[in-house]
């Protein structure tokens, strides 16, 4: 398999910019697709096929503190949330 060349765009400081509900909301409706990892467990949510529950997907993408989870990485029209060895493993292969 050819390695892929990843280049950032955007990177931003969780410390220092905060993203809450309404900048969470702006990201979602340019996305298809979360991944959304907290420890050792990863949830998917299709959002376009099986659009889940407004609280159940802000409940794994929002942190203690109200805000986005981080790292987080967006990878064409998928999201990805929190970090899970195995499935950043999946996504870089």
């Amino acid at each position: 398999m050819a390695k892929r060349n990843l280049t950032a765009r955007e990177v931003v400081d969780a410390r220092k910019v905060k993203m809450g509900k309404p900048q969470i909301a702006a990201l979602l409706r340019t996305s298809s697709k979360v991944i959304a990892s907290k420890g050792k467990a990863s949830i998917a949510f299709n959002l376009k096929k099986d659009p889940p529950v407004e609280k159940e997907l802000y409940e794994n993408l929002l942190g203690p503190t109200g805000n986005l989870r981080a790292p987080t990485l967006r990878m064409g029209k998928t999201l990805i949330v929190g970090f899970n060895e195995d499935a950043w493993k999946k996504l870089f292969r």
